[in-house]
């Protein structure tokens, strides 16, 4: 029985022995395989590019917003009473057309009283300057009439005349305000709010100033307002052709020209404010949509264009990585400008034409390593 379990035994440590020799093998085929993808230097070869100077071309994609060319609010000027309305929501109205009528009766009152007083002043003109005139007649007569009095009755008959003046001003104040009453439209547009109903007491007193009566907008035709990043603003002509598309209309592209920059950086945003004209007689666009807007960029002078492989941005810094004649590697401060789908502009006062820069850079590949350009050359004259 003994030798029966030894027998059994030694097959099995013989197999086991084996399945060890055997992953030892593999291990070292397998480093023995890495070994061989190392360079001659002992590093893994990388690609370079060599950098030259262009003009890029590229476009930014922001969001925008649909305004109205024109758009108003409307309030009463006196405390007075909606009497009656004459368009509501969605009306389209013309410049100067009437669109509500507002009572106020004590201007009534006013009216009357102004008209009287305008009486009155020019009765006690009249009887001044008719005695005025009365006394340079007799004054003719040497010794008649004294002078002084004379003077005396000319400046009460201008005076008199200058109450008459203020008289027919508030007259024409009172008059004025009747047409306050009467409220029309300032331009061609469409109403798109109505906030007060028939009976409603109106003015700039009181609840009824909070909102306003209308807000009338120009919706045929609309500004496009865009605000472009600091970043961008350097690429900019404020000739630009943009286009965008609206999501109530995804299948329709709309493009507009630039005509209003703002010339200076918004505070909070940080970014420079465009506005286009966009023509919208058929009102397909309604005011207050978004749109997804792509501006066209150029730089206006040749720079670096490398491609975004290329560029290693960490927390701290961003940097491209050049190959030195030594083939050493070294990192190279840059600042970001436009990018496109492969290739970003990049300044650094550091980067020369012709310069080799690491094609797949990363920061792995430290500062001041070796790193092998040579085999990556071999391997793309191999392949081709």
């Amino acid at each position: 029985m003994k030798n029966l379990r030894s027998q059994i035994v030694a097959p099995v440590l013989m197999l086991s022995l084996a399945g060890v020799l055997s992953l030892s093998a593999c291990h070292n085929e397998k480093k023995a395989n890495a070994a061989e993808e190392q360079s001659e230097n002992g590093v893994p070869p990388v690609e370079t590019v060599v950098l030259e100077k262009s003009k890029m071309m590229s476009s930014l994609q922001v969001p925008g917003e649909l305004t109205p060319y024109q758009q108003v609010s409307i309030y009463a000027k006196l405390n007075s009473y909606v009497k009656k309305y004459l368009v509501d929501v969605g009306s389209e109205v013309r410049k100067g057309q009437l669109m509500i009528i507002l009572e106020a009766p004590e201007i009534n009152s006013q009216l009357a009283s102004a008209r009287a007083r305008v009486k009155q002043q020019e009765a006690v003109y009249l009887a001044s300057k008719a005695n005025y005139d009365r006394l340079v007649n007799t004054a003719k007569t040497p010794g008649t009439i004294a002078q002084n009095d004379i003077d005396l009755a000319n400046a009460r008959q201008k005076s008199d005349y200058a109450n008459v003046e203020a008289a027919k001003a508030g007259l024409q104040e009172v008059s004025q305000n009747l047409q306050y009453l009467q409220i029309r439209a300032p331009f061609d547009g469409v109403v798109s709010e109505r906030n007060a109903s028939m009976g409603a007491y109106v003015g700039p007193n009181g609840k009824g100033s909070d909102l306003p009566l209308f807000i009338v907008q120009q919706q045929k035709k609309l500004r496009l307002v865009i605000s472009v990043p600091e970043m961008s603003t350097g690429a900019l002509t404020g000739q630009e052709e943009v286009s965008f598309t609206v999501r109530a209309l995804p299948e329709k592209e709309f493009t507009a020209k630039v005509k209003r920059a703002a010339g200076a950086l918004d505070a909070r945003l940080r970014s420079e404010r465009l506005e286009t004209d966009v023509e919208n007689p058929k009102k397909v666009l309604l005011p207050g949509m978004y749109a997804e807007v792509s501006i066209p960029l150029k730089s206006k002078d040749s720079s670096f264009v490398v491609p975004k492989t290329a560029l290693v941005q960490s927390t701290e810094k961003m940097f491209v990585i050049r190959v030195a004649g030594n083939h050493k590697a070294e990192w190279v401060d840059v600042q970001k400008g436009l990018q496109s789908k492969d290739g970003v502009q990049v300044y650094s006062k550091n980067l020369k034409a012709g310069d080799k820069i690491i094609l797949a850079a990363t920061d792995e590949i430290r500062d001041g390593g070796t790193v092998d350009d040579k085999a990556a050359a071999n391997k793309e004259e191999t392949t081709n």
